[in-house]
C-alpha cells in the first residue's frame, strides 16, 4: 500500500481531516519564509490533539531548511514530532547527526544528478520511515512550488531506494499515474490539496489519499 504523506499543514482541523482520511504521515513546516510555516508550540498543541483523537495516529514529519542540528533535534524533543525532513543544502553528515530520526529531500536538477544524490544520502535516511524524498528542481525555491518532479528520473532512484517519498507538483488527478511510473514507497502532498496556502481543502485531501491507493472514494469517507 502507497504510504502518503500529507504536508504544510498548520492547524488541528486539518491534521485530523488527514488522519480520519488514511494519512501514514502528517507534515509541518518549520521554514519561516514559507507561507505554509508553523511555529513549535502549535505543532506541540496539534500533535496533542491529533493523538488524543486517534489510538494509532500518523506519525510526523518536521520540515526545516538550513537549520542547525541541535535546532533540529531540540525541535524534535520539544513539539513530538517523530522525524525531521532536510529540505535546504544540508549535507551527508547533517543528516547522519540525526541518527536515524531524519531523512533528506532533494531536488535534483536532472537523471543522473538524482542517481548521484540518491548515492549520497538515501543509506542514512530515517531508520524507520523515509530514506529520502525527491521533489521538483528549482533554483530558487526550496519546495512548495507546485512544480512536477522528473518521474523518469523519480522511478530510476525508486528501484534504488526502498523507502522514497516522491512529492512535486502532485494531486489528486495525477498521482494515480505518479504512483504507476514511479513505483514510490509513498508520496508527499502540500499544494495539491489546499484552498490557500496553509488551509486545505478537506475533499481534495480525501480524494488523493484514494487515489494514491487505488481506492474508490467512498460516501463514508467523503463524511469523515
Amino acid at each position: 500500500m502507497t504510504i502518503v504523506k500529507i504536508c504544510g499543514l498548520t492547524n488541528l482541523e486539518d491534521a485530523l481531516v488527514a488522519a480520519a482520511a488514511g494519512a501514514d504521515l502528517l507534515g509541518f513546516i518549520l521554514y519561516p519564509k514559507s507561507p505554509r510555516y508553523v511555529a513549535p508550540e502549535a505543532i506541540t498543541e496539534i500533535l496533542a490533539g491529533v493523538r488524543a483523537a486517534f489510538p494509532a495516529p500518523p506519525r510526523s514529519v518536521g520540515v526545516f531548511v538550513n537549520a542547525p542540528t541541535t535546532q533540529v533535534l531540540a525541535v524534535l524533543d520539544h513539539t513530538g514530532l517523530d522525524l525531521a525532513q532536510l529540505h535546504g543544502d544540508e549535507s551527508a553528515a547533517e543528516v547522519a547527526a540525526l541518527a536515524g530520526r531524519g531523512f533528506k529531500a532533494v531536488r535534483p536538477a536532472g537523471f543522473e544528478d538524482a542517481l548521484a544524490l540518491a548515492e549520497v544520502y538515501a543509506a542514512i535516511g530515517a531508520s524507520a520511515g523515509p530514506a529520502m524524498l525527491i521533489d521538483a528542481y528549482d533554483p530558487h525555491a526550496y519546495g512548495g512550488t507546485g512544480q512536477r518532479s522528473d518521474w523518469t528520473a523519480a522511478a530510476a532512484v525508486a528501484q534504488r531506494v526502498s523507502h522514497l517519498l516522491l512529492a512535486g507538483g502532485l494531486t489528486p488527478d495525477n498521482v494515480a499515474a505518479a504512483v504507476q511510473a514511479v513505483r514510490p514507497w509513498g508520496v508527499d502532498v502540500a499544494s495539491g490539496v489546499e484552498a490557500s496556502p496553509g488551509r486545505k481543502d478537506h475533499a481534495k485531501v480525501r480524494a488523493f489519499i484514494a487515489a494514491a491507493r487505488g481506492l474508490p472514494l467512498t460516501f463514508d469517507a467523503q463524511a469523515l
